[in-house]
């Protein structure tokens, strides 16, 4: 990739606090700029359509038009990061299957992890002479098999806003809290926490150290650390990593 280059992305998720703090993450690098943020998949195809990024992060799970739907058609405009709460085989496979040039579990990736899979993803796009994604490694623990995952995605014809807009969520969730391999919202109302604490909680869960929560909320690192005390309480939770993993529904033997 080139030095002087700067990487142009959007980032997808329908949590706003979520996507605040990869914004911020991401704009605080000199060779990287946010150029939109979305809520769905068809603004996230509408942003992309428009702008033209490099690189679009885009959350799985979100309402109306969800990740995975939207991603055949986000993937002939750019190369594409799925961010998911689970690292199941499932919804990873799918992703992939379906042109996502890699993917990060929130809660599971650094700061440095995530800036540098952006650059790999684009770097590896010129290197192959094309905007058509190259899977990336995830830089965690994996649980596909090993071996190569390039992939070239079908071209997708008739693209459109209005043809995206019909298209429905790729997986419904079922009664049993799972569907087709992705995992339903976990049900967070019995810990109790502020909307202040599910906000760091999300920060979190996302990822973030101390100061860049601070950032992000404009508080201070005292404060979080005043409200991150509380949540661990809720939570009955001794480390940052035992409560993501609580609070995104992952932790074995709960429910």
């Amino acid at each position: 990739m080139p030095d002087e280059m700067t990487l142009r992305v959007v980032v997808a998720d329908d949590n706003p606090v979520v996507r605040a703090g990869l914004t911020a993450l991401l704009t605080g690098r000199a060779d990287i700029t946010v150029v939109a943020e979305a809520a769905d998949g068809r603004e996230a195809y509408e942003a992309a359509r428009q702008l033209r990024p490099d690189v679009v992060l885009l959350d799985v799970r979100m309402p109306r038009v969800d990740g995975l739907s939207a991603l055949p058609y986000l993937v002939e405009i750019a190369p594409v990061m799925m961010l998911t709460y689970s690292s199941e085989p499932e919804i990873v496979q799918e992703a992939l299957r379906r042109g996502a040039a890699g993917y990060l579990v929130h809660g599971e990736f650094t700061v440095d992890q995530l800036v540098d899979a952006v650059r790999e993803i684009v770097g590896s796009a010129i290197a192959y002479g094309s905007s058509r994604p190259v899977v990336i490694r995830s830089h965690l623990q994996e649980p596909l098999p090993a071996g190569s995952f390039r992939y070239s995605p079908p071209i997708v014809s008739a693209i459109s806003s209005e043809n995206l807009s019909q298209v429905q969520p790729s997986v419904r969730q079922s009664s049993s809290g799972w569907s087709g391999g992705r995992p339903a919202a976990p049900d967070r109302s019995k810990y109790q926490l502020s909307t202040r604490e599910a906000e760091i909680m999300d920060l979190i869960a996302s990822g973030m150290n101390n100061q860049q929560i601070a950032a992000t909320c404009f508080i201070s690192e005292k404060t979080v650390k005043n409200h991150i005390n509380r949540i661990f309480a809720k939570l009955h939770s001794s480390s940052r990593s035992e409560a993501a993993a609580k609070w995104l529904g992952t932790a074995r033997g709960l429910g």
